[in-house]
């Protein structure tokens, strides 16, 4: 069943998912703002369908020499 899916499937369901809705609710949770808290589980999953739907963000390292002085740079200004 699997193979009959379109390759966009998983796209399509992403783009579904309210993840502001999931990350207001988490927020609110943490903030104490819920009339009803959230249990374990409701926020486990709250974080797997987040995990899921949002790209995680890394750190990148950025590495370089800077070759130009301010004068030369004014320099190339002028």
């Amino acid at each position: 069943m699997a193979a009959r899916m379109r390759k966009t499937h998983q796209d399509d369901v992403r783009a579904k998912i309210q993840s502001t809705q999931l990350i207001n609710r988490l927020t609110n949770h943490g903030l104490g703002k819920l009339k009803k808290p959230m249990d374990a589980s409701q926020v486990a999953a709250a974080l797997g369908v987040l995990k899921k739907a949002v790209p995680d963000l890394s750190a990148v390292e950025l590495s370089g020499a800077v070759t130009l002085s301010h004068e030369e740079q004014l320099g190339k200004l002028k």
